[in-house]
């Protein structure tokens, strides 16, 4: 029997989710989690038999489903990585409400209701982790990616508050907020000529790179993470401007190129 203890991944089919996916592979079994079957399973091959989930988690009951799964299968999860989401880009009053509707659901609603399904056993075996992915985008307010920049904003301070009322349980909650990543996201998000993407100050980390730290800084019990150092200037940014002048500032960094 595999003693190894068991880290579930949100949204492990590609980018991020599937980079910290392989960066926990030597420690830990796994549980993929995401839509797309055919990429979870090749995946799964690859790491040498992992779990498969396939789950639709914009759905509003998605981690009910989930957590009862879990169950099912018998499986104790001491790492959770809740790392599914997605953005939309562009002006937020042509935007799709079903499409907005998702990504409240699930950006903010999986992964608040799954940290709770599975919170109180890891608080009962004195051990775990909650690996939560957030952005620097969580840091201010982004015109033309306005949901998505607010969502991130919660999952920092929900990330935040609860790594403080779990001190003393054995369990830690560690809020990883990277900066743009070479990955599908930004096609995902129709967002592959926004200036943002295409600023040589700050290139594009891979998304191995933000993988291996943020495992580091889980295992270290670490509260907040911020790969790279330019990214983590630009988290300061508010700090040091007049909140008034910050949304323009945003907006004009993130506008497309013509």
């Amino acid at each position: 029997m595999n003693s190894k203890p068991l880290a579930l991944v949100t949204g492990a089919s590609g980018g991020i989710g599937e980079a910290i996916a392989r960066e926990l592979n030597t420690k830990y079994r796994l549980i993929l989690v995401a839509r797309s079957a055919d990429k979870l399973e090749a995946l799964a091959q690859q790491l040498g038999g992992a779990e498969v989930i396939t789950l639709d988690l914009s759905a509003v009951d998605a981690a009910d489903r989930l957590h009862r799964e879990l169950e099912t299968r018998g499986l104790d999860v001491e790492v959770l990585v809740n790392n599914a989401g997605f953005a939309d880009y562009g002006e937020f009053w042509h935007a799709a409400p079903d499409k907005l509707q998702q990504m409240v659901l699930l950006n903010v609603n999986t992964l608040t209701m799954l940290t709770r399904a599975l919170l109180p056993g890891m608080v009962s075996r004195k051990r775990g982790h909650v690996l939560n992915v957030a952005s620097t985008a969580a840091f201010m307010p982004g015109p033309l990616m306005a949901v998505y920049y607010a969502s991130k904003a919660y999952v920092l301070s929900f990330g935040e508050a609860l790594d403080e009322e779990l001190r003393g349980t054995g369990v830690s909650v560690t809020t990883l907020c990277p900066g743009p990543v070479e990955s599908g996201f930004q096609a995902r998000a129709a967002m592959e000529d926004s200036k943002l993407l295409k600023n040589p100050i700050n290139p594009l980390m891979t998304a191995t790179e933000v993988a291996k730290q943020a495992v580091s800084a889980m295992e270290a019990n670490a509260r907040v993470i911020i790969p790279g150092f330019n990214n983590q200037m630009l988290a300061l940014v508010p700090r040091f401007v007049p909140r008034a002048f910050v949304p323009g500032i945003v907006k004009n960094a993130q506008a497309r190129n013509h």
